[in-house]
């Protein structure tokens, strides 16, 4: 006996439809437009700015140390940018909850590069009707002109994103200039390549699938949003039953809704979905269906809105802003906006009382306590960190054991702006107080001051028995 073949088989493996978007013109187009060119100004332009003779944003990896504008930041400084990235998550729960997926639509930049990589493809092979069946003819001269024509400019695209990304780790200006003799280093070519590709791979080939599939915001924004969050919806009262007619036609008397079934929503959509039937994962919120479905509406003569933004509860009620902005202040809200702005005043307020200077004391292994003709000797190894942006000149001093001095050759200590140097340090004891004292661990602070601040490290001083 053969077993029919499950209707679910072979779907995990099925080849994915080649989605063409077809270009659409409205109020938000222009607004995709703008972030898109905001976006591109910042990204590309930030590892241009400069900030006391240096890049205002680095992350030397190499050098271990992250310039932010006014602030240097170094290892230690780590609890800043844990900070940063609770941040970050909750202003993202914060969004969502409200706004639904308006950053995926707008400024993801996935979404970013996907639009970019339209316009070129667009320009290259034609709107959505010519690029099918510039796919579906046989290879040709023409052809292989227009694919090698957007797959160029595809590839500039990508490697010039990738610079500008490798710019905010290696002082782009450097880098532009070994790109162009084609001397860069081995790190730097890697990753050039790596972010080129990626680029070139997920805007001109994933595109939608990326979304899909791969996006970890798409799985889990539906635990984020509840029935007050921000969607883009169709409005299934006002539109059906669906159908076809002329402007003449009295579709009310024809017992039909507003839809007049043209399927422009669907083929504008980035992601191939019907939003007629209903919110999907799938959906980024990018309006391009709204464009559609107003135009249509417009040339109909209906009035706008039959897919529009909106909120569930907003949909089943009819009502508009209004109403949709009495639900606003929510408690989950009301959570993720007051948890917000904690971690927010809480790293604003640290990072304006963070020091300049920061001291370090490590013990030399190597030689716990030893005599001298000048007494008991004890070796460290100072760690001296100068925060701000100008050479400082610092002294060190020792409390809490008396009659303890600093001997070191290289005391007081200049240290260049932003910059970090090791001194060793040697705490003498004479023999003649040292006989007053009782053997074993003390305590003992170093002092390092400037002429605006000081800081102490903590150590322990080992007299012998």
């Amino acid at each position: 006996m053969v077993t029919p073949p499950s209707p679910c088989a072979g779907v995990l493996y099925d080849k994915p439809v080649k989605i063409y978007p077809r270009a659409v013109r409205g109020r938000f187009d222009r607004w995709r437009r703008l972030m898109v060119g905001v976006t591109q100004l910042v990204f590309l332009g930030l590892p241009w700015l400069t900030w006391n003779g240096r890049p205002a944003i680095l992350f030397d990896l190499e050098a271990r140390r992250f310039y932010v504008f006014g602030w240097v930041l170094w290892p230690q400084d780590l609890i800043y940018l844990v900070g940063l990235l609770v941040a970050a998550a909750l202003a993202l729960f914060l969004f969502t909850a409200v706004a639904g997926r308006l950053w995926c639509g707008y400024a993801c930049p996935q979404t970013v590069y996907t639009e970019i990589f339209l316009a070129i493809e667009r320009w290259t092979e034609g709107e959505r009707q010519a690029r099918m069946r510039l796919d579906a003819a046989p290879w040709s001269l023409a052809k292989l002109a227009r694919k090698s024509a957007k797959h160029g400019l595809w590839a500039a695209l990508a490697l010039l994103t990738s610079l500008s990304f490798v710019g905010y780790f290696t002082p782009v200006r450097d880098l532009l200039h070994k790109a162009l003799t084609l001397d860069l280093g081995p790190w730097e070519t890697f990753w050039v390549a790596f972010y080129a590709v990626a680029t070139y791979g997920n805007a001109g080939w994933l595109r939608e699938q990326l979304c899909k599939t791969m996006c970890p915001y798409a799985r889990f924004q539906s635990a984020l949003i509840d029935n007050d969050s921000l969607i883009i919806a169709y409005d299934p009262q006002r539109g059906e039953p669906r159908g076809a007619r002329s402007r003449r036609m009295d579709a009310r008397g024809a017992g039909l809704g507003d839809c007049v079934d043209c399927t422009l929503c669907v083929q504008v959509c980035p992601a191939g979905i019907d939003i007629r039937n209903g919110l999907q994962n799938e959906c980024i919120g990018c309006a391009a269906c709204i464009d559609a479905c107003d135009t249509v509406m417009d040339k109909m003569g209906y009035g706008r809105g039959l897919i529009r933004y909106t909120t569930a509860r907003g949909l089943g009620l009819g009502s508009g802003w209004r109403g949709m902005l009495q639900h606003l202040w929510r408690p989950r809200v009301v959570v993720y906006a007051a948890l917000l702005a904690g971690v927010l005043a809480t790293l604003v307020v640290a990072l304006a009382q963070r020091p300049g200077l920061a001291v370090d004391a490590l013990r030399d292994r190597g030689t716990l306590a030893s005599l001298s003709a000048d007494g008991v000797e004890n070796t460290y190894q100072l760690l001296i960190t100068n925060r701000t942006e100008t050479p400082q000149r610092y002294t060190v001093q020792v409390v809490g054991l008396p009659g303890v001095r600093v001997h070191s050759t290289d005391l007081p200590l200049e240290v260049p702006p932003a910059s970090q140097v090791r001194v060793p340090v040697r705490l003498v004891l004479p023999h003649a107080l040292a006989a007053n004292v009782a053997a074993g661990s003390h305590g003992v602070s170093f002092v390092v001051r400037s002429a605006s601040e000081q800081a102490q490290a903590q150590a322990r001083f080992l007299l012998p028995h």
